[in-house]
C-alpha cells in the first residue's frame, strides 16, 4: 500500500517548526527533508525517521523498523505522530547529526552546450 499524499501533507504540516521540510515522492512512497537533508521515509502510511544517536537519546525506548523489504531499520513514530512538537524536536536533533547529501556530478555534453 502507498502512502497517501494527505498523510504526506499532515507529516509536512507537523514538522513545520523542525525547519524547511520538504517532501518527495519516491517509488509509491515519500522521503522527508529537514534543511535538505533527508531525515525521514514515509512508507505505508507510517513515519520512519533516519536512525541517530541525538534521535536515540530524545526518544528514550525506540521501536525499529524497515520502512519497507529489505531496509535498515528507522525508528517507526507511531503513537507521537499527533505531537508537532516532539516530532520537531526529533527530527531537528536528527537532522543536526546527519551530513549534508553529496553534491550530484553534472552530466557532461549535455542539450545546449555546444552539441
Amino acid at each position: 500500500m502507498a502512502t497517501d499524499k494527505s498523510f504526506a501533507d499532515y507529516i509536512v504540516e507537523q514538522l513545520s517548526g523542525a525547519g524547511s521540510i520538504t517532501c518527495r515522492k519516491m517509488f509509491g512512497e515519500y522521503g522527508v527533508y529537514c534543511d535538505g537533508k533527508i531525515v525521514a521515509l514515509l512508507c505505508d502510511n507510517r513515519l520512519f525517521v533516519k536512525p541517530t544517536e541525538a534521535g536515540r537519546g530524545f526518544i528514550g525506548e525506540v521501536t525499529l523498523a524497515p520502512p519497507y523489504p529489505g531496509a535498515k531499520d528507522y525508528f517507526l513514530i507511531e503513537e507521537q505522530i499527533d505531537d508537532s512538537d516532539w516530532l520537531c524536536r526529533l527530527v531537528r536533533a536528527s537532522a543536526d547529526q546527519l551530513p549534508l547529501p553529496a553534491p550530484r556530478k553534472r552530466k557532461k555534453g549535455g542539450a545546449g552546450k555546444g552539441q
